[in-house]
């Protein structure tokens, strides 16, 4: 093969396969040690927005998660199917995914804006598979079981929960006791084994925020409030106008049911990364992109969801996130990631090195290409 026949589009093959292939095994660090995987449960409403589902493809797609668990806070049979689809599709077939029960058949209508679609329903037809495929969403976990056999089966201290939306898988595991799983309580099976609870919800300070009032208000301030290890806040303010997918939507494979997902619900316009940002964070901390709000104090949610910080400097182990960087910034570090993730899915290698790749990102400019 000649030197101007690797330029161009098998350059850019190249180029894109390497990035693939080297960040399943490259560390960020400089002395190149493999970092230890993060064990992650994803605690998801996954049904009136978009963003929940690039949040589980990020957790899917990341070298650095071992994803143990999926559950599922809102009782749309579809939202439960989905997520099952989702795991599949990006390479988790056998991991669990529980869900909140009495299941129902509801699906999203947007009431207040007439301007969002639904996409569960079709994201767990048309991609159906793993654990859960289309029609047996009964199969799934009872979410507080499937909290307490993966937390009873993990090492002390070594488990982060993402909490993107209502909070009554949460609070019934505060509420649970012994089992055939482990002789602990809710309160003292937290304490051992889990390492940082990361929330989606309220604004910071002080707010009022759909994940906290959209549900049961009550059970958000039950784990708000009565949650005794460390906590880390996503807040309204992070993500609203951090607007993410458009690359995806555009550029992505079109096979891959994230990038259907925000088609159907945004007809093809960026998104605010609410769970995005959040699961990014609860998959590798701070990094580059987020710093804390605060040195000390403690969330506290009222009755009806309105959230304010108390601000004491007894209590070190609960924060609110900001930014560290533009919104733009933020927005094109998960567009990558997007990309990434959704090209990384073997199907889509081998489609790459089958020729398929071309249409797809030979037009795209390189500064695009070498930021993947």
């Amino acid at each position: 093969m000649t030197a101007i026949a690797m330029q161009n589009s098998g350059t850019i093959k190249l180029v894109l396969l390497v990035s693939l292939l080297a960040s399943a095994f490259l560390s960020a660090a400089g002395d190149g040690a493999i970092p230890p995987r993060r064990n992650l449960i994803i605690d998801t409403d996954l049904f009136s927005d978009v963003d929940d589902a690039g949040a589980i493809m990020l957790a899917a797609t990341s070298p650095s998660v071992r994803l143990l668990a999926v559950n599922v806070n809102h009782p749309s049979s579809y939202s439960v199917l989905a997520a099952s689809a989702l795991l599949a599709h990006y390479g988790h077939p056998q991991t669990p995914v529980g869900a909140r029960r009495p299941l129902t058949a509801a699906a999203f209508f947007d009431s207040w804006f007439f301007e969002l679609g639904e996409y569960a329903s079709k994201v767990a037809y048309r991609w159906s598979g793993g654990t859960l495929p289309w029609g047996h969403a009964e199969n799934s976990w009872d979410p507080v079981a499937l909290y307490r056999k993966v937390l009873s089966e993990a090492p002390d201290q070594s488990v982060t929960i993402a909490s993107i939306g209502f909070f009554e898988n949460l609070s019934g595991l505060l509420n649970s006791s012994a089992d055939i799983y482990s002789t602990l309580s809710g309160p003292e099976l937290i304490a051992a084994k889990v390492s940082e609870l990361v929330v989606m919800g309220g604004e910071y300070p002080s707010g009022y925020e759909f994940n906290f009032w959209g549900d049961n208000s009550s059970l958000a301030a039950h784990v708000v409030n009565e949650w005794k290890g460390p906590i880390v806040f996503s807040g309204f303010e992070l993500g609203a106008n951090v607007k993410s997918g458009g690359p995806l939507m555009a550029e992505g494979p079109e096979n891959d049911p994230v990038r259907a997902a925000y088609i159907y619900y945004t007809y093809n316009t960026s998104r605010a990364s609410w769970d995005p940002l959040t699961v990014l964070y609860a998959m590798g901390g701070l990094g580059e992109l987020f710093e804390y709000g605060n040195t000390n104090g403690y969330n506290h949610v009222v009755a009806n969801g309105s959230n304010s910080w108390v601000f004491d400097d007894a209590i070190r182990n609960q924060h609110w996130l900001r930014l560290r960087v533009a919104e733009e910034a933020a927005a094109a570090e998960l567009d990558r990631l997007f990309l990434k993730g959704a090209w990384s899915v073997p199907d889509q290698v081998a489609s790459m090195e089958s020729g398929h790749f071309d249409q797809h990102f030979s037009s795209l400019p390189p500064d695009r290409l070498a930021a993947m």
